[in-house]
């Protein structure tokens, strides 16, 4: 049993050591990866805000600073990396993240009742997005996040805390939240978290001006081209659609007539989204272990799939969720978690390789785009009836209800 678990440990680990080698041999530039450069984010965007927000304020005269205040963390974080330059730096903490992702995931994968098939999700799904995902600090929030449901399972205060601070990194985090059964320690969690956020905040706004710019940072957004809706104008430009392709607002985006009505119905359909986890949060009476983990991943796919901008990096976050989701033996999201994978195959080719063909929206471009948004898609339904299936109990239906699981000793106890 031992030597079995030892194995189980080893061979992931071997296979996140070759393909982690792999990433930063390209983002160090020892290896070029197909397409345009994608570490220029760190070495010019990242660098330049690094400057600014170690001057004591927030970048207020750049609109491409669209984050909660706590991201300053991740964007400073380099500084404390000695001898090497801010990049380089940066490379390395994205690689330790990495790691500690890795970790987390291989020490639940052991608890009885798990499997570490989500540690392989994680190895894999990572290594298919090439080396953007060691140049975006998504990786670093993912982290956060993933940590927050491993430790969130026994000691729900600590998820709040992570989740609370996970959101203040990137929002999304808070999400985390939503699949918590009701009772006493769940209040605690949300009150947990609320506390850290509010916190943070405050001292941001004590210490640096400009800390809640960004609530305001996104409002005259286009429709970025990798987006759902973009697909609509990739399609329009082979037929004489008078608009154009252009930089706003840091990513590349289609700008021009029914643009912002097409950005309008993507702000609808995420309301939409909002509404049914509303409707999904009181009907469901169905808690088991998994759904914090399973209610989170559906979440997530669901603002994403809907968003305006559905960046490449936005998938690390997925990975990250679905990877901990199959940490379950009785896993509820393994179809949606595949979906998912396939979708990072197809999100490399899209971006970077194939990326100069999107832009120009050449029919292998388009086409690579929409199977990947068309698996995001299947993956966000798929996971809503599965999530829907599992947890919501309709009154007067046949067969049997699904077995309540027993209370968790420690988490009635916290």
């Amino acid at each position: 049993m031992l030597m079995a678990d030892a194995a189980g440990t080893r061979l992931p680990l071997a296979v996140w050591i070759l393909t982690r080698t792999a990433l930063l041999l390209c983002v160090f530039k020892v290896v070029t990866f197909p397409g345009p450069d994608v570490t220029t984010d760190v070495s010019v965007i990242y660098q330049g805000w690094y400057e600014t927000l170690s001057s004591g304020t927030f970048p207020l005269d750049d609109v491409t600073w669209q984050y909660p205040p706590a991201a300053a963390l991740a964007i400073l974080s380099p500084a404390v990396v000695p001898l090497l330059g801010y990049a380089s730096a940066f490379f390395v903490l994205a690689a330790l993240c990495d790691a500690v992702v890795l970790a987390l995931l291989l020490h639940a994968g052991g608890r009885p009742g798990a499997t570490r098939r989500g540690a392989w999700m994680w190895v894999g799904g990572v290594a298919l997005l090439g080396p953007t995902a060691y140049a975006r600090y998504d990786l670093m929030v993912t982290a956060v996040a993933v940590a927050a449901l491993v430790a969130g399972a026994r000691r729900p205060r600590m998820l709040g805390v992570l989740a609370g601070l996970g959101a203040m990194l990137k929002v999304w985090p808070v999400l985390l939240l939503l699949g918590l059964p009701r009772g006493r320690a769940t209040r605690r969690s949300w009150a947990a978290a609320a506390a850290t956020a509010a916190g943070l905040t405050l001292l941001f706004v004590a210490a640096m001006p400009g800390a809640l710019a960004f609530l305001t940072s996104q409002r005259d957004r286009g429709t970025e081209i990798e987006s759902l809706g973009a697909l609509v104008f990739h399609g329009a430009r082979h037929v004489g659609w008078d608009g154009r392709v252009a930089l706003n607002y840091g990513s590349v985006e289609f700008l021009g007539p029914y643009v912002p009505l097409v950005s309008t119905l993507a702000m609808v359909l995420g309301a939409g989204a909002l509404g049914w986890l509303v409707l999904w949060r009181l009907r469901a009476r169905e808690f088991g272990p998994s759904t914090v983990c399973d209610a989170a991943f559906t979440a997530v796919l669901l603002f994403t799939t809907t968003s305006r901008v559905i960046s490449p990096q936005y998938m690390i976050w997925l990975v990250g969720l679905a990877a901990v989701c199959l940490t379950f033996r009785a896993c509820r999201m393994t179809l949606p978690a595949w979906l998912v994978l396939a979708a990072c195959a197809m999100t490399v080719l899209e971006f970077p390789v194939y990326f100069a063909l999107v832009v120009e929206s050449d029919p292998l471009g388009v086409l690579l785009l929409a199977v990947r948004n068309g698996l995001l898609v299947a993956a966000t339904v798929t996971a809503c009836v599965r999530l829907w299936r599992h947890t919501v109990h309709e009154p007067g239906s046949h067969g049997s209800p699904p077995l309540r699981p027993a209370p968790d000793k420690e988490l009635l106890s916290s």
